[in-house]
This record gives structure tokens, C-alpha cells and sequence, in this order.
């Protein structure tokens, strides 16, 4: 059809038609098509003007239809019963939108900073060595951590550090390194770790691997270029004159014990070492030495890993004048200076530039951290003991970003008084002294201290673990902490750790033996043959993880169980940590959510009895307190007064109530959090308050 329509301004409509459409004679004429098309087939019209007065009737001749000409289409449209409701629609769409991204700034404007995943889950240390034997030479290796990756999903941990794996002399089980570049054959070789880290991503989880800073092994190859004057690398070591028969420039002692300068005969000079003489301290004041370091951060980044636990970093710079340090005892002979404990590290540890140096390291991992979904961690390693405001700086400023956050070594003390009060207190040094918005952290075992089961006493494991898992902040787990295994007994001549050469009782042996995984030959660890590089604790036919899967009262289910309910449960991750009470057996902290109907009161035992704990005095709580977990489980479930809630020594409780009446706005000096955030629980949305 070939149609055109003409509206004039005269009110008057005109329709022309070059050729007739049958199609709408029908409609025009009351006739039919098919009478239409018999009687004019072919026949061609030279003009036809149909003209109806336009105050007079309503155009009524055309209705709309596919392919209806723009003149037509432009009729129809802009009618009233076409018009209104496009136009209503259309500001409807309008205003939608408008409210949509109104909605969406609101939201992003007000919710708080996203969790990243090294806040949300533990952080489990692996000590190679004694992992998982996959070859039976009775040495955990690479591959036997690979075999074991679904353990830690069992446990919902997403993040694994795994102790020094470089190619090393082992005069420091790893920690003297003689190629950052390369795994020790005893371990594995490169492609196995990069087999490990392909199937720890692909399963979900997080590599942090351990990084040395501050020394080399005398292997590495820059010492010896460094020990025959090579002009690159002459000063990428600590080095002074000295008299090669009484090599003390000054009266600085190692951490092992005796000086801590050595005489090199190739140089004719001595050189520094903090540690073992094996291990030369880099000079990181060489502008050539750091950015070496960051040469090899960034090696192992490309690679994939996910953060680096810094080893070591207060003994990264020391005093370029190298006077000697004070005696604590100024009246000892100085010949009689032979331990760490005999001087104030005045000018070997914690130097002005060492923050200005880690914040260069962390500047490299953020470059590393653009990529969505692969922030890069980082975690500093110092024992600063009681000089906490040192630990603290470590975090960095407000402005300039360092570690996430440095390692939290105060719980380790937990042994030396197991009691309500000291527990709260340790607790207590960390969170008062952090700075505001930073994240804590809890350790309270490594490869370097006793095992906790046998420093506080197996009776107290599940109640240090509940703690753990409770507390605000990232939990670290050291390997077989999550089944209660203990430190083993050895004798001199089963002695591998260097320090413990020197003096047994100083060995950190007993802390490193093998995983207990089964009831079987070497405790599963080696299934091969009959070697074991440190013998297995006798108690594994009974403590190990095949047997504690299978109960539901076990150290590792309990576990497992408190690690599920930490990462679920908002208060815990999100939520306000407040004291309750502390005396000499009960430490009591709850967790709670503005907004979120469920808050959390954990009552741990740390005495030497039972102990009733009255709670009266806190209104906030309900009078009826049920038990969601206790390390007792003959009490799960079970309905106390708040008047009246019993525990036995060593026994923790997790106990769940709802209420929206928050303890901490009364109670502002008992309370602290990271980020404040509310629950909005009819939308189940946070956002910041």
C-alpha cells in the first residue's frame, strides 16, 4: 500500500491515494475485500479527494496498523489516550531512576569499609618441617602440604603462613638464607611451590609466606662477593675493623648468645650478626641492599603469593657509630655481657628510618593490591615485651599505611598466671594501646615458644582457643594448636635446633614435631618409612585429626565450631568487644552489634576451682542466660540466672541472647571497636552510625 494524507490548516483533512488499497475499502466503504479487489483490480484513478468538515464530525477512517505511514503514526500519538499515559510512564521511569541512584550513593556513602579476607579469616601457621612428609625422608615438604590444603577448608581457615622454604644451609631451619630465588631441595623445588600456591587458589586460600629482611646466610652470594671487596657489593654487609684475635668492636651480643661480630679472614675484617654467625645482618642503610629487597618482594608477588609475615624488622637497622649499649646491671663486669637480657638495645634495635623503610616494602604490595579480589598482606614480626607503644608503631599512621598489623605476642605470657585478672589484662595491653581503627590480632603459640597445652596445661586449650576465636580480631593458629597437641620431650642427643646446642633447656624443638594427623605408623605424618626429623608425642594414637573429626566433643570440633560462629555471626567480626568482669578465676567479655537483636557473653575460667559468677549488676543482660557452647559440653544448652553462672577450671562458655538494649553506650570505657557500624535489620544491610 502507497498512501499520503495531508492535514490542512483549514480544519479540513485531505486523503490522496495513488493506488487503492483494498485492505481498507472494507473499512471505508462497508464493503469487502475481496468485492473490492474483483470490481477494481488494475484500475488506476488519477485523484480522489475525500474533504469532511473538521468541526463536524471526527476523522474516523483509519485506525492504527503495521506499517502505517509517520503522518499517520503522528495522528494517533498524539491523542490523549496515547499521550497521557507515555508521558506517565516516562516520569515514572525518571523518577526511578533518580531514586535508584539516590538509593545506591546513600547506601555506598554510609556502609562501612568492606572486610578484607585477612579480617575475616584466621591465619594458620605451617612449620614445613613437620607438616607432612610426602617422600619419606622424614621432612615435611611442599608437595605433603599440598596433599593436607583440604584440612584447612575443614577448619573454614582461608589463610595459611608457611615458615622459610628457601634454599638454605639450615644452620636456622630456613632462616639463613642462601637463595630468596629458590626452594631448598629438602622442601621441594619451584615448581612444586608453584603447583601448591595454583591449588591453594584454586581451593580458595590465601599464601602468606615468610620473608628475612634483615639477614642472608654466609652462603648467600652477596656475602661473598662482599667478604673479597667486590665494589657493588663491599657494603651490602655490617662490617668494621677489628682485632682479629678479641673480635669485639663493641660489647653488642647476638640473640643466641655471646658477640655478635665474627672475624672474617678473606676480609680481614668482622662483620655484624644479630643471630647466629652464619647469618650476616644486611646494611639496609645501602640504597642498593633495599632496593634488592624490594627486587625480591616483588619476584615473589609476581608469582602470586598473597602477603609476607616480615621476620624480624626491629633488628633491620642499627646505629651507624656503633657505640657499645647500656648494661641493665651496671656494675657486671662487661666480660660478663653475654646475653640479649644483659643490655638496653638502644642502638640494634627499633633505629629512627626503620618505619621508612616498611613503608617502602608496603608501597610495593599496594602496587601489588590494585588488582580486585588480590590485596596483598602484610604482618611484622617484633617482640618488643613490655614496650608496647614500640609494637604499636608498626601499624603506621593515619596518613602513611605499614603493616596490617604487627604480630600480638602478649598472650604468650598467658602461663605465667592462669587467672581471670592477668588474662584481662594481656587482653587489655593490646586493645588500650592500640591505635584508634586499627585491627588487633591474637598469637599464643609459634615455632619459637612452648606449646600452649603444655605452658598453661591441657586443662586450659579449649578455653585459650574459645578466647581466641572470640576476641576482636584476626586469631593466628599454630599447627596442631586446633587438636591440643603438646610439646614433646627430647634428649641431648635428639637436639636439632641450634639454640638448643648451645644450652638445651633453650631448644625449640619440643614446640616443632610432627603433625599428628592419624592413629597410624608416625602419626600419619610420614607413611613411607619409619623416619621422623623429631620424634612424634607419644599421645597421638588418641590427639590427632582423624580421631577428632569423628567427635563431636573434641578439641577440634570445638574448634571448628567457634571459628564457623566467628565468621557468621556480625557481632563478632563488626561488633563492639566490652568488659564485663574479671577476678581471680573468670575473665567475661561480650560482643555485640547496634542493631542486631543477638548479642554474644563469653565467661571463661582461668583459675585453679570452680567459680559461680554473678552478673546481676549488669542490666543489659536478661535474667535467663542459655548456654550456646561450653568446652564442657555436658552444659550445652544449659539455662543459668545471671546471678548464678557456673564454671569449672578451664571451661569457657559462649552464651547467645537477644536483647536491643546495648551495654557499651553506657559503658564507654569498657568497650572498643575497629569501625562503628549499626545492623539495619529490616533490610539486613550495615551502615556506619
Amino acid at each position: 500500500m502507497c498512501s499520503r494524507t495531508k492535514i490542512e490548516n483549514s480544519g479540513q483533512m485531505e486523503l490522496e491515494e495513488t493506488i487503492r488499497n483494498p485492505g481498507f475499502k472494507d473499512v471505508d466503504d462497508g464493503g469487502s475485500a475481496a468485492d473490492t479487489s474483483s470490481s477494481g483490480t488494475g484500475e488506476r484513478r488519477d485523484s480522489t479527494a475525500v474533504k469532511l468538515d473538521a468541526a463536524a464530525e471526527e476523522y474516523t477512517q483509519l485506525k492504527p496498523y503495521a506499517g502505517m505511514p509517520k503522518e499517520v503514526l503522528l495522528l494517533h500519538s498524539s491523542r490523549a489516550r496515547y499521550r497521557v499515559p507515555r508521558e506517565i510512564l516516562f516520569w515514572l521511569i525518571v523518577c526511578c531512576t533518580l531514586a535508584l541512584v539516590a538509593v545506591t550513593i546513600t547506601i555506598i556513602a554510609l556502609s562501612p569499609p568492606c572486610l578484607s579476607w585477612w579480617h575475616i579469616t584466621p591465619v594458620y601457621q605451617v612449620y614445613p618441617r613437620s607438616f607432612r612428609d610426602s617422600d619419606g625422608d622424614g621432612v615435611g615438604d611442599l608437595k605433603g602440604i599440598k596433599e593436607k590444603l583440604d584440612h584447612f577448608l575443614d577448619l573454614n581457615i582461608k589463610a595459611v603462613w608457611i615458615s622459610p622454604f628457601y634454599r638454605s644451609p639450615m644452620k636456622d631451619f630456613g632462616y639463613d638464607v642462601e637463595d630468596f630465588m629458590d626452594v631448598d631441595p629438602l622442601f621441594g623445588n619451584m615448581q612444586d611451590f608453584e603447583e601448591l600456591l595454583a591449588e591453594m587458589h584454586n581451593k580458595g586460600l590465601k599464601l602468606i609466606m615468610d620473608f628475612i629482611p634483615n639477614h642472608t646466610s654466609d652462603r648467600h652470594r652477596w656475602f661473598n662477593l662482599s667478604r673479597t671487596k667486590d665494589p657493588h657489593y663491599k657494603d651490602y654487609y655490617v662490617w668494621t675493623d677489628c682485632d682479629p684475635a678479641s673480635p669485639k668492636p663493641n660489647n653488642w651480643v647476638s640473640i643466641f648468645g655471646n658477640s655478635s661480630w665474627t672475624y672474617d679472614e678473606v676480609r680481614g675484617q668482622c662483620y655484624l650478626h644479630q643471630f647466629l654467625k652464619e647469618q650476616p645482618d644486611l646494611n639496609l642503610r645501602n640504597p642498593y641492599v633495599v632496593q634488592e629487597i624490594i627486587d625480591l618482594i616483588s619476584f615473589w608477588l609476581e608469582k602470586g603469593v598473597d602477603g609476607f609475615r616480615m621476620d624480624a624488622v626491629k633488628h633491620m637497622l642499627e646505629a651507624a657509630h656503633l657505640r657499645d649499649e647500656p648494661q641493665v646491671d651496671p656494675d657486671m663486669p662487661p666480660e660478663l655481657v653475654t646475653t640479649e637480657w644483659d643490655l638496653y638495645h638502644d642502638y640494634t634495635t627499633s633505629q629512627v628510618g626503620l618505619h621508612d623503610m616498611l613503608r617502602e616494602f608496603r608501597a610495593v604490595m599496594d602496587d601489588y593490591s590494585r588488582e580486585p579480589g588480590r590485596y596483598r598482606f602484610m604482618v611484622t614480626e617484633s617482640y618488643d615485651y613490655e614496650e608496647v607503644d614500640k609494637t604499636m608503631m608498626y601499624y603506621g599512621t593515619p596518613l602513611v599505611k605499614e603493616s596490617d598489623f604487627p604480630f600480638n605476642f602478649y598472650l604468650l605470657d598467658l602461663p605465667q598466671n592462669t587467672s581471670g585478672w592477668w588474662a584481662k589484662h594481656l587482653v587489655d595491653l593490646w586493645m588500650s594501646n592500640m591505635p584508634s581503627g586499627k585491627w588487633p590480632n591474637w598469637v599464643v603459640g609459634n615455632h619459637d615458644r612452648p606449646r600452649i597445652g603444655s605452658s598453661a596445661g591441657r586443662m586450659y586449650v579449649r578455653a585459650i582457643n574459645l578466647m581466641l576465636l572470640t576476641l576482636p580480631g584476626t586469631p593466628t593458629t599454630y599447627y596442631g594448636e586446633e587438636i591440643g597437641m603438646e610439646n614433646i620431650n627430647i634428649t641431648q642427643s635428639q637436639v636439632q635446633d641450634p639454640a638448643g646446642k648451645y644450652n638445651v633447656s633453650l631448644s625449640r624443638d619440643p614446640e616443632r614435631s610432627p603433625m599428628q594427623w592419624n592413629s597410624e605408623k608416625n602419626a600419619g605424618f610420614n607413611t613411607q618409612t619409619n623416619k621422623t626429623w623429631l620424634p612424634v608425642h607419644p599421645s597421638y594414637e588418641t590427639v590427632n585429626v582423624e580421631v577428632q573429626k569423628e567427635d563431636e566433643g573434641s578439641v577440634l570440633s570445638q574448634y571448628r565450631f567457634l571459628n564457623g560462629l566467628r565468621q557468621s555471626e556480625l557481632p563478632f567480626l563488626r561488633g563492639w568487644f566490652c568488659y564485663v568482669l574479671s577476678d581471680t578465676n573468670v575473665f567475661s567479655y561480650l560482643r555485640e552489634l547496634d542493631g542486631h537483636k543477638e548479642a554474644y557473653l563469653m565467661v571463661i575460667n582461668f583459675g585453679r576451682g570452680s567459680s559461680t559468677t554473678d552478673l546481676s549488676a549488669v542490666k543489659e543482660l536478661p535474667n535467663e542466660l542459655r548456654v550456646l557452647m561450653s568446652t564442657n559440653t555436658a552444659n550445652n544448652q544449659k539455662v543459668f540466672q545471671k546471678s548464678r553462672i557456673q564454671t569449672e577450671a578451664g571451661e569457657g562458655l559462649v552464651i547467645r541472647y537477644s536483647t536491643y538494649t546495648r551495654f557499651h553506650p553506657s559503658h564507654p570505657a569498657q568497650c572498643y571497636v575497629s569501625e562503628k557500624a549499626c545492623y539495619l535489620e529490616t533490610v539486613g544491610i550495615l551502615y556506619k552510625c
